[in-house]
């Protein structure tokens, strides 16, 4: 669980990063069975858009970098719970577990109607419920809530 939570606070920094680069307040890592950071990413909306959230950049990487064997026994954590989009792009690169600091539906309070981020109402639970290989989820901390909510605070 500490681990989980120091991980957690490193997206939450990348999420800082991203907001003072102009691009929307989102950050993931992957690590690898040792818990070694292997990849990190921020979101990339001033080039990407509505495609670039931090949870698929890193899954892309990590699909075109390491097997799937091998992401199976790998973790992606991420700051905010992944959205369907990148729940998918977790389940298809072969990423065994996700870590997310804070929920969706708190992230929705946050952006509001803010049209750059129009919150889907979807678990990534459910998401990878549907798939055919199992995905370990956990999350939300709410021990970290106020630190990922905090990088959101008049962005929207």
């Amino acid at each position: 669980m500490q681990n989980d939570i120091d991980h957690l606070r490193t997206t939450v920094k990348i999420a800082h990063e991203c907001r003072a680069e102009g691009n929307h307040p989102f950050g993931a890592i992957l690590t690898g069975p040792d818990g070694s950071v292997l990849l990190r990413g921020g979101n990339t909306y001033s080039s990407d858009k509505g495609v670039g959230h931090a949870e698929l950049n890193v899954a892309r990487e990590a699909s075109q970098k390491f097997s799937p064997e091998f992401l199976s026994e790998c973790t992606l954590y991420t700051s905010v719970e992944p959205c369907c989009m990148c729940a998918g792009a977790c389940y298809w690169a072969g990423i065994g577990a996700v870590v997310y600091g804070m929920t969706e539906k708190r992230l929705a309070e946050l952006t509001g109607d803010n049209p750059e981020n129009l919150t889907l109402d979807l678990a990534c639970k459910t998401v990878f419920a549907a798939g055919r290989r199992k995905v370990e989820v956990r999350g939300p901390f709410p021990e970290i809530e106020d630190e990922v909510a905090l990088g959101h605070k008049d962005f929207w």
